[in-house]
C-alpha cells in the first residue's frame, strides 16, 4: 500500500490515466479500469477491487445509468477519507461535497456522467450480456477515453487532497 500520509510525493496523473486506458483494452469493465489503476492508493488487491466493483461497469449493469468510471472515480475518490471515521457526518459531507465536484469536472470534459448519453444510445438499458471485446467494439466505443478521463481527474483531486503516490 502507498502511503497517504507523505506529502512529498504527488500521483502520476498521465501514467494512471494509461493503466486505466490499458486495463480498459484488457477486457476489463469502465469501473473496474479505474479502480484497478489505484489499487495500490486504495491498498487493495487488484483482483478484489476488480470483483466488488464489476456490477457497476455499463453504468450499474448496463443499466446505463451512472458511467462505470464515474463509479470507480468515486469509489477511488475515498482514499482521500482513509482512517476517518464512517459514522462521522462532517467526513461524510466531506466525501459527498468531493463526488460532487468530481461529478461536475467529470461533466465539464464529457458533457455527462450517464452512460447513456455519454454513449448516445436511445434505449434505457441494454440486455445483461456483455458485448465481446473485438476491434469493431473499440473503435466505436468511446470508454477507454472516459477510464483515462476519470482516472485523471480523481488523480488530481487525490493530489488536491494530499493523498500521494
Amino acid at each position: 500500500m502507498i502511503s497517504l500520509n507523505d506529502n512529498s510525493m504527488k500521483i502520476d496523473i498521465e501514467q494512471r490515466a494509461a493503466r486505466a486506458r490499458e486495463a480498459f483494452e484488457q477486457g476489463y469493465n469502465c469501473s473496474q479500469s479505474v479502480v484497478v489503476a489505484y489499487a495500490d492508493v486504495l491498498g487493495q488487491d487488484p483482483e478484489v477491487l476488480a470483483a466488488l466493483v464489476a456490477p457497476l461497469g455499463g453504468g450499474m449493469g448496463r443499466l446505463r445509468e451512472v458511467c462505470g468510471a464515474v463509479s470507480g472515480m468515486f469509489m477511488v475518490s475515498s482514499a482521500a477519507y482513509r482512517g476517518a471515521s464512517n459514522t462521522d457526518r462532517a467526513v461524510r459531507t466531506n466525501l459527498y461535497t468531493g463526488v460532487q465536484q468530481l461529478a461536475e469536472r467529470y461533466r465539464g470534459e464529457c458533457g455527462s456522467i450517464v452512460c447513456r448519453e455519454l454513449l448516445g444510445l436511445k434505449q434505457q438499458s441494454d440486455a445483461p450480456v456483455p458485448e465481446e471485446r473485438t476491434p469493431d467494439y473499440y473503435r466505436r466505443r468511446p470508454c477507454a477515453e472516459y477510464v483515462a478521463i476519470a482516472a485523471r481527474l480523481v488523480g488530481e483531486y487525490l493530489n488536491e487532497k494530499n493523498c500521494p503516490e
